[in-house]
């Protein structure tokens, strides 16, 4: 199924289907292969270059560094949504968290991590978008 039949053009397009995942664990042990394209407070993002018409996104929430399956979740969301809305050439992505976001001072679910978090996820992609043009 491409982008095109529900109306979304490819690039920053609002869809997330198949096509602009990182499913297979071989896709993902390749992009893991090459050294770290940035790090932030909480994440590493890596990137490869691809040969699809379209950037894809792979996204790893480690148990051992969100042990609430909320936390999980709502962090996976909020890469996604970024992801649909930045921009990105043709590259595969995989954002790691690399740091423990649940605290007894700050809980995950604490309005002020998540903005803090989303805030580090967009200087991430807007950082790759800028340097692969």
């Amino acid at each position: 199924m491409d982008s095109s039949s529900n109306g979304s053009t490819g690039e920053g397009s609002h869809d997330f289907a198949r096509a602009r995942r990182i499913v297979k664990t071989d896709e993902f042990s390749s992009v893991f292969r090459l050294r770290p394209a940035q790090k932030s407070a909480h994440f590493v993002l890596y990137t490869r270059p691809n040969q699809l018409p379209n950037a894809r996104l792979g996204v790893v929430v480690a148990k051992r560094l969100a042990p609430r399956a909320v936390t999980r979740n709502t962090i996976k969301r909020v890469t996604r949504e970024l992801f649909r809305t930045t921009a990105l050439p043709a590259i595969d992505c995989v954002v790691r968290l690399s740091k423990a976001v649940n605290t007894k001072a700050g809980p995950a679910t604490n309005a002020k991590l998540k903005v803090m978090l989303r805030l580090e996820l967009v200087r991430l992609f807007e950082a790759q978008a800028k340097a692969r043009r």
